[in-house]
């Protein structure tokens, strides 16, 4: 696996939350520059082993909106 990517999304009580697509790694921060940190520790511990680590992380940044009609 060359890259990992993580879904992230507004928390409803503030922060953000980051979880891998297809792997088990969930992680959340009060703002963006802890969120980063955050998931980078993640897949450090998650893959302890370097050659299977993902050396590009991908953040897919969602936000839902709500339009009434």
């Amino acid at each position: 696996m060359n890259e990992i990517i993580f879904v992230v999304e507004e928390a409803p009580e503030g922060g953000y939350t980051a979880a891998a697509l297809g792997v088990s790694i969930f992680t959340e921060a009060d703002d963006l520059a802890d969120l980063e940190a955050q998931v980078r520790d993640a897949v450090l511990c998650h893959y302890d082993d370097e050659t299977v680590r993902p050396r590009i992380i991908r953040l897919h940044f969602v936000r839902e909106e709500v339009i009434a009609v």
